[in-house]
């Protein structure tokens, strides 16, 4: 049983603290609250939350002209501790929140809320702010999604990468055509650029690799139908997921690697199929010409302009725009990793992360997920593990795998207790060492299960071996055995 501790601190600032609080400020309270997944599995989720007056600098950051201009002055005076976060309460009246917004998210671990009259309303405002913060009944869930019976997944559930130690991106560019086209793209200056600065951040949460490639005379598989109204081609929703198979045989980046892939595809369409347009399910064009598959990665179309005239020599040369399609594979990389911002009240202003691709409360968000899925992880490995020796009676654990179970039961109980505690960040690296462990025990060559056999097999293997050389040995044992019998049967002769 996890118990998920979130340390938060609510500071008031002049002129909004509510006329109804129990006791003069600072004073803590807690909140508690239980996600059920299971009959047997239960989340509790623990909110540590200290009220009180905030400094003379805090005073005069909130004094600010903006809410990004207060969040920004406020960073340095917060606790930037992995987990934690701060609220600053300001007045109903204050003009630092926008006409019609109650609720601002900064960049880091901060947000700014408007006080709701009474503590009651402030409580429950606080408590909407600290989930989307943090994590909610729906993300923890959605991590424990092994162990959630069927039917009761949100769809979203399934979209989201599982928690891992590293992962590969590889993106790649399609070229069906290089007759018509010769395609150029920076995307070593693009990785530098828009990618790099996201994985920096990421790197707390796992290891990255990238690398690209270019793919010629790789067509998607699908022929898209052609519009007279529009003098395009379309790709219907319906078709897409027959896309990605022939394409997939030709990216061979999985083959051999050990952690999960994720793939972006640049595909420019032939001349014969261009401009080529993605439809939505309702059969509206999608904005992006893009589409994402759920744990794999996305494919973007990029059309190519048709030469102006058309005796033009070719091949066309093209430069690919790397802001746009970036754009759309950093959006298709949030959605894959859980960090959608669909779910927010309308009442809710989020700053957009920035150059760094997500926000700090948003990396703890993954954490979250990530810890409580690895403490899952190592609990189902560990079973199976015991499960297996059970049913094997000759067996043979070596040392080092007994080192590894110790090893992983002991970091294990660890990240519950530093969970328990509100220190997300020693949590999630103890959950990461229990994974590894875990795995290294159950993976480990001497427990390969078809180095032991049980005794029927035994009895199969050598007796069609035995039995043709036992039965004279049989025979002649019962002739020496009888003959024996038979001479002492005979009277000794006396002279």
């Amino acid at each position: 049983q996890v118990q998920l501790v979130v340390p938060i601190a609510v500071v008031f600032g002049p002129g909004s603290v509510p006329g109804d609080l129990p006791r003069p400020l600072p004073f803590r309270d807690v909140q508690e609250m239980e996600i059920s997944v299971n009959v047997r599995t239960r989340v509790t989720s623990r909110y540590e939350m200290l009220y009180r007056s905030p400094t003379g600098q805090e005073e005069a950051a909130l004094a600010a002209a903006t809410a990004r201009e207060a969040d920004a002055a406020l960073h340095p005076l917060q606790d930037t501790t992995l987990g934690s976060l701060t609220m600053y309460v300001v007045p109903e009246t204050s003009s630092l929140l926008p006409q019609g917004i109650s609720v601002y998210v900064g960049k880091h671990r901060s947000a700014l809320v408007r006080a709701g009259g009474s503590l009651a309303a402030l409580q429950a405002r606080l408590r909407e702010v600290t989930q989307v913060m943090s994590f909610t009944a729906s993300s923890i869930t959605a991590a424990l999604s092994d162990r959630v019976p069927d039917g009761q997944l949100s769809p979203d559930a399934r979209r989201y990468l599982k928690s891992s130690l590293g992962y590969e991106i590889t993106f790649s560019l399609l070229n069906p055509d290089p007759k018509s086209h010769t395609v150029d793209w920076d995307i070593e200056g693009a990785v530098n650029r828009y990618v790099k600065p996201v994985l920096d951040k990421l790197s707390l949460v796992a290891n990255f690799s990238v690398d690209s490639q270019i793919l010629y005379y790789a067509i998607l598989g699908v022929t898209p139908r052609y519009d007279k109204e529009s003098s395009s081609f379309l790709l219907s929703a319906h078709s897409l997921p027959h896309v990605i198979n022939p394409v997939e045989a030709r990216l061979g980046s999985s083959a051999a690697s050990l952690y999960p892939v994720l793939n972006f595809l640049l595909y420019v369409p032939e001349r014969s199929h261009s401009p080529l347009y993605i439809q939505d399910k309702d059969g509206a064009p999608v904005s992006t010409n893009a589409f994402h598959s759920p744990r794999w990665g996305g494919i973007m179309v990029y059309n190519v302009e048709a030469p102006a005239s058309p005796q033009a020599s070719l091949p066309l040369h093209v430069d690919v725009d790397m802001a746009r399609v970036m754009e759309v594979f950093l959006a298709q990389l949030r959605l894959l990793f859980g960090l959608s911002r669909e779910e927010v009240p309308p009442e809710f202003l989020l700053e957009g992360p920035g150059n760094e691709g997500l926000a700090d409360w948003e990396l703890d968000h993954l954490l979250w997920a990530h810890t409580v899925e690895n403490i899952a992880t190592v609990s189902t490995t560990l079973t199976s593990l015991a499960q297996l020796l059970d049913k094997i009676g000759n067996i043979v654990i070596k040392d080092d795998v007994a080192s590894e179970v110790y090893r992983a039961v002991a970091s294990v109980q660890s990240a519950v207790t530093e969970l328990s505690l509100g220190h997300l960040h020693a949590a999630f690296q103890a959950s990461k060492e229990a994974v590894t462990s875990s795995e290294r025990a159950f993976f480990d060559p001497s427990l390969l299960h078809l180095l032991y056999f049980p005794d029927d097999q035994k009895f199969a293997i050598y007796i069609p071996l035995f039995l043709p050389m036992a039965v004279p040995i049989l025979l002649s044992l019962a002739k020496i055995v009888r003959e024996t019998r038979q001479h002492k049967k005979e009277p000794t002769k006396m002279d």
